[in-house]
């Protein structure tokens, strides 16, 4: 999850802390907000008897409520709502991305998380964001183009999860997608106005350009029916071949020839990195609050462990009794909010790769951090500093340099069944790498490593390393 991303989960943990009653809003499958008289829609709180989706583009959403009305569960819709999300909102999320699922499982009540974040390339240093001086890249200079490129992880994470909980075969779930490639779809207000801010960075790849942006060079119109034969028949390789349909063979080969192939920022992927992938099944990791367990997704995630750290600093605080229209309960969430993300900038990574303090949602410690913030006026930026959490065994830990973009989307699946799917899915900056393969964008989320390997001869927690996770906020909770 980058800035933008931070600022949204920032708004629904604070309604959250905020709330007074019981009950969280649920967004229902097919229920419409009615039309206000001045024609804004006006949302309002609707609920759903059997099954839900919820996703942030109407068309992926009904993808989702129709394999779910075939008896499929929220496995199989996940699938389909991802598949359709990458063709019409590829800015934010596609095959070519990764993403971390939350998973419950209603026949035992146990929580689980799948990992399907991208990793770094074998042949990947942790200069790999270097200039010859030694000097960090611009952000933008190391974004567009094959450097910035992880190995993908969404194919093998939705195989991951089919095979887990599946009801509907596998070709059936790809079925939506490919038909709307096929057909086309309506470039939307956002998406026309997102590849207008894009000039200059998407429309230097003769691929993207073409695809996106007409003959003039303009962004294609709202309104415009977009067709993408190549990613149907990526889809339709996927379907017939599962998830090695996308790692091996030729989309495999269209990926890495994408990668290399940039003039001037080529990029360190191989056909050894795609086939080699691995999603890894993790626990769920979980900080109370007020009688709630509040899970999440743990390393190379932040954002259980940076969740938990918020809930248990103002837990020391009677923000209801304060409410949400008194200054002084969005300074409490906000100063916590600052120290959580400076615990994060100095102690989260891949946990395969860095040990971290295993006390980071420490009760005492998380109270004693509470302490810092109980003060009238917010912190001063000298006085946000990471803490001393408990260690089993103390290592020495510095802050990194991170640039962070938005984009990113997330979804919610619930099947008939009770199973629940909570899904954050990215390709990192807006359109990731500008690169595009096989009917789909590339992501580039090696730039969420540290461009800075070390500081003061003592190595970054999130610097690059071969086969590395880059650390991530996003926060399916």
């Amino acid at each position: 999850m980058h800035l933008s991303q931070n600022l949204t989960s920032f708004a629904l943990l604070s309604s959250l802390l905020l709330a007074t009653g019981s009950a969280l809003a649920q967004q229902a499958t097919d229920a419409h907000a009615p039309e206000a008289a001045s024609g804004m829609a006006e949302k309002s709180v609707v609920h759903a008897k059997t099954h839900m989706v919820a996703a942030a583009n109407p068309l992926a959403a009904k993808a989702g409520l129709e394999i779910l009305r075939k008896g499929g569960s929220a496995a199989d819709a996940l699938i389909a709502v991802q598949t359709v999300l990458g063709l019409v909102e590829p800015q934010s999320s596609g095959i070519g991305g990764g993403a971390f699922l939350v998973w419950y499982d209603a026949a035992s009540g146990k929580l689980s998380t799948f990992d399907g974040r991208e990793t770094a390339p074998a042949a990947a240093t942790p200069k790999l964001f270097l200039d010859d001086k030694g000097e960090p890249f611009a952000f933008f200079d190391a974004v567009v183009g094959g450097r910035s490129v992880g190995t993908p992880g969404i194919v093998r994470l939705m195989e991951a999860v089919h095979e887990k909980a599946g009801k509907l075969s596998w070709a059936d779930t790809l079925q939506p997608a490919i038909k709307l490639a096929q057909e086309g779809f309506s470039i939307s207000p956002r998406l026309n106005a997102l590849l207008g801010e894009d000039k200059g960075k998407l429309d230097r790849q003769p691929v993207a350009r073409a695809y996106f942006y007409d003959q003039a060079g303009e962004p294609l119109a709202t309104g415009t029916v977009l067709k993408n034969p190549d990613y149907a028949q990526t889809l339709t390789l996927i379907a017939e071949k599962g998830a090695d349909g996308f790692y091996t063979g030729e989309v495999a080969e269209k990926i890495v020839a994408a990668v290399k192939a940039h003039e001037g920022n080529p990029g360190l992927l191989s056909l050894d990195d795609l086939s080699s992938y691995e999603v890894k099944e993790r626990e769920a990791v979980c900080a109370p609050y007020r009688g709630l367990d509040v899970c999440g997704m743990g390393p190379p995630s932040s954002g259980a462990l940076t969740v938990g750290q918020i809930l248990g600093m103002v837990s020391h605080f009677d923000l209801a009794a304060l409410g949400p229209e008194d200054p002084e309960s969005w300074r409490i969430i906000g100063d916590a909010t600052r120290l959580a993300f400076a615990d994060r900038g100095r102690y989260m990574a891949d946990a395969d790769f860095v040990k971290m303090p295993d006390g980071l949602l420490n009760q005492d410690y998380l109270k004693d951090r509470s302490n810092l913030i109980r003060r009238p006026t917010a912190l001063s930026a000298d006085e946000v500093k990471a803490g001393t959490p408990p260690w089993d065994k103390a290592e020495l830990r510095i802050d990194g340099l991170n640039l962070e973009q938005p984009s990113t989307s997330h979804f919610v699946i619930v099947d008939d069944q009770g199973n629940i799917a909570s899904m954050t899915t990215s390709v990192e900056s807006a359109f990731g790498s500008r690169q595009m393969a096989a009917g789909f964008i590339l992501n580039n989320q090696l730039t969420d490593f540290s461009f800075s390997p070390e500081e003061d001869g003592q190595a970054v927690a999130n610097r690059v390393e071969p086969g590395k996770r880059p650390r991530s906020s996003m926060s399916p909770t």
